[in-house]
């Protein structure tokens, strides 16, 4: 046999037992020279001990290969069954003295001097490693036998770890079959702590069972999570396809676009060249009738020269004319020069007393022409001193900015001497969770101060994470209710969407309240009746240090206004009125309950619903609802896609710009109430102040809501304001300050447009 081989023979049953404890009991024989030369391989000499004893292949169990499995799943009925046998056989078979474990009826103290010599499941028998090993325990040990029992548990060991098949899905729980069947072994034989042992492992073995249980339920997990993987993978490749085909329909649109632009270009080069064709043809024509009008106008010159010159030979050959006297035509010829003289005279004589005389027509022409020219010149005189002036103006303001810059330029200088420079948040991708993804969605469109928040958020919410407990405020007047407590309480470490839902069903259970209590009061007492009285208290402080945290949620920062006194109840439940009032204006507007509106339809709903928002605020909802410039009014808008939450409550941007414009005109609002009452933040305001300049910024106010805004202002009920007119108003003084803070926090709006009363109801 070699080194390291499992013994030849194997006699499962009593009859194996029986030589077990026989082989136990007996005492070692003594090793000759040559039997000793074979100690090298405990296997070996084991054999030979073996040979001239009943041969056996260990204990009591279940023969191997029953035990393995042909499917990976293991029937726990069949292993518990297989266990209760196997404890039965060893509980008749195995009576094994104990003076087989020690020496002189105490235990044997062979650990203490062979620590070194452990079972090595792992190590093949005979090995070179093996040998090694083998050979450094023999010099360590100098003599000190190992246990025969404890031998024959190693072999036994190594013999079915080596028989396991290690191939199949099933080899750790086959594995664990024969430490099950050793520590069984040891069970059965010490008696004192028998109780301890089974407890201990039936501890394993419920352990084992329970995770047995759960990897059987998470198997159709993972049956499913291939379904739905194959399921997208199908969908990506049909939605590759489909954008494949979309794309070679844009190509070929775009070819036959290209082709289009070809043609058009051949044809305006053709047309050019026509064009200029035309041209040539056009200055040939103009040369030629000029040609023809010049020979024409020749042609009629000719013409009158020969009719003159006919004239004039008829005129010479005329007899008539020659034929007067000669004295009667020097008389004529005499008193023509006469006339000629004086007419010459005369013409003298007018030249020389109206030579500088103009005629009325053109004096009045003229007069005329000289008035529009004055006005002309007085308007430019007057535009130019304006303008002269304002030459001044700005030269002095010129003057004024060159030392405003000169001085800024020196701040500048100073700032950038002592400050620090700004901050590189691109640094910021890398350590924020989720990447410079999930960063620059955090980042867009905020500023610094904002981004110096949304750090925040992130590192607190890494810090709130690590927290396991929250230490108690105590029970001082300035702690809320729901937080006055002594010592510590746990962190629930709840997630966003966990925190945002329980808020919102805070809100739910408040508004179907019907007898309302204070709202911090109300807040415990949901937690208790939500988590119970032990562990409210831990639920108010975790819930307490996630809305105080996170700023950048809408309904976390909002509850957290309304728990801490910040801002009333009736400023959320009118802003969910209002988002409610104006779905339900889009939803009887869409006949055909399709979910669309046109952009023509969603403006003229705004208006509607808005009469008082200006023109650039409807704007700003329209835009925010996803309209742009290049928009058309017949384009559809799916408006009910504008009131959706994400899972952290985070809203749409239509309604953000809501609630924005909603601060921004209550912010409008209250200064100009506090320019009508004055600027000093120290002047004591009466009722009747108060109400008279809402009146006169808001003339629409009716009697109740004006009531309303008073008893706000100066924290006294409806039913007992003093009348108006009333000398009690007087007696009623708070400072502008306090009353600003107070309307701050209330739900004041302008009912009417300014200047535009309306009767009051």
């Amino acid at each position: 046999m070699a080194c390291g081989d499992p013994p030849a023979s194997v006699l499962p049953g009593d009859a194996g037992l029986e030589s077990v404890v026989r082989a136990v009991l007996t005492p070692p024989p003594q090793l000759g020279p040559s039997q000793a030369a074979g100690a090298g391989c405990p296997t070996t000499a084991r054999g030979v001990m073996a040979s001239s004893q009943p041969q056996y292949s260990g204990f009591a169990s279940l023969p191997r290969s029953n035990q393995r499995p042909s499917v990976v799943t293991i029937n726990d009925s069949f292993v518990q069954e297989a266990e209760s046998i196997q404890k039965r056989k060893l509980s008749q078979k195995r009576r094994t003295p104990p003076s087989q474990f020690s020496m002189g009826g105490h235990l044997s103290p062979w650990p203490m001097y062979a620590s070194g010599q452990t079972i090595l499941p792992n190590r093949k028998p005979c090995s070179e490693d093996y040998r090694k090993r083998a050979g450094s325990w023999q010099q360590q040990s100098l003599g000190i036998a190992k246990p025969r029992y404890l031998e024959q548990l190693e072999n036994y060991l190594r013999k079915e770890l080596l028989l396991l098949d290690l191939g199949t899905d099933s080899a750790q729980e086959l594995r664990l079959q024969p430490y099950r069947e050793i520590f069984e072994f040891f069970i059965e034989d010490f008696k004192t702590y028998k109780p301890l042992l089974s407890s201990i492992k039936n501890a394993y073995e419920v352990m084992l069972a329970h995770q047995r249980e759960k990897i059987r339920a998470l198997e159709p997990l993972k049956a499913k999570l291939v379904t739905v993987n194959e399921d997208c993978n199908e969908r990506i490749l049909a939605m590759r396809a489909e954008e494949r085909y979309e794309i070679s329909m844009l190509k070929k649109e775009k070819m036959n676009l290209l082709k289009l632009i070809d043609k058009k270009n051949e044809e305006k080069v053709s047309l050019q060249s026509e064009v200029t064709k035309l041209r040539k043809n056009l200055a040939e024509e103009y040369l030629h009738y000029l040609s023809e009008r010049d020979a024409r106008k020749i042609l009629l010159a000719d013409l009158n020269e020969l009719r003159y010159q006919r004239e004039d030979m008829s005129l010479a050959q005329s007899p008539g004319i020659w034929g007067e006297d000669p004295m009667k035509l020097t008389l004529a010829l005499k008193m023509t020069r006469q006339d000629l003289t004086r007419t010459q005279m005369e013409l003298n004589t007018m030249k020389a007393n109206f030579g500088d005389v103009v005629p009325r027509r053109d004096f009045e022409m003229q007069e005329k022409t000289n008035k529009d020219l004055q006005e002309q010149l007085d308007s430019l005189r007057a535009d130019y001193e304006e303008v002269r002036k304002e030459h001044e103006i700005l030269l002095q303001l010129h003057m004024s900015t060159l030392k405003e810059r000169d001085q800024f330029y020196a701040e500048l200088q100073e700032i950038q001497r002592t400050s620090t420079p700004r901050p590189d948040w691109t640094k910021c991708e890398d350590v924020v969770a989720g990447g410079p993804e999930r960063w620059q969605m955090l980042a867009e469109g905020k500023n610094s101060d904002q981004l110096v928040d949304v750090l925040l958020e992130e590192i607190g919410e890494g810090l709130l994470r690590e927290k396991d407990f929250f230490p108690g405020l105590g029970y001082g007047e300035a702690i809320p209710p729901f937080l006055r407590f002594d010592g510590t309480v746990e962190n629930k470490k709840p997630t966003k969407k966990e925190v945002v839902n329980l808020l919102k069903d805070a809100w739910k259970e408040r508004l179907s309240e019907e007898q309302k209590e204070r709202f911090s009061d109300f807040f415990f007492n949901f937690l208790e009746r939500r988590f119970g009285p032990t562990d409210a208290m831990s639920w108010a402080y975790t819930i307490f240090e996630n809305i105080k945290l996170f700023h950048s949620n809408e309904v976390m920062s909002q509850f957290y206004a309304v728990l801490m006194g910040k801002m009333k109840e009736s400023v959320y439940i009118n802003q969910k009125e209002t988002i409610a009032q104006l779905l339900k204006e889009m939803t009887s507007v869409d006949s055909q309950n399709e979910g669309l509106l046109s952009m023509e339809q969603f403006g003229t709903i705004l208006k509607s619903t808005f009469p008082l928002k200006k023109e650039e605020q409807i704007q700003e909802l329209m835009e925010a609802g996803g309209w742009h410039p290049n928009s058309s009014n017949a384009d559809l808008l799916n408006y009910r896609s504008l009131f959706m939450e994400d899972d952290e409550g985070q809203s749409e941007p239509f309604v953000q710009k809501l609630w924005e414009q909603y601060v921004d005109e209550k912010e409008a609002y209250l200064q100009e109430l506090k320019q009508e009452l004055g600027q000093e933040l120290y002047n004591e305001v009466t009722p009747r102040k108060l109400r008279e300049a809402l009146m006169n910024i808001d003339p629409s106010l009716d009697t109740q809501t004006l009531n309303t805004y008073i008893s706000q202002a100066f924290q006294v009920p409806v039913t007992d304001l003093p009348e108006e007119g009333d000398e009690k108003e007087e007696d009623i003084k708070t400072w502008l300050q306090t009353v600003m803070e107070r309307l701050q926090v209330a739900d004041i709006r302008r009912v009417g447009p300014q200047g535009e009363p309306e009767p009051a109801s």
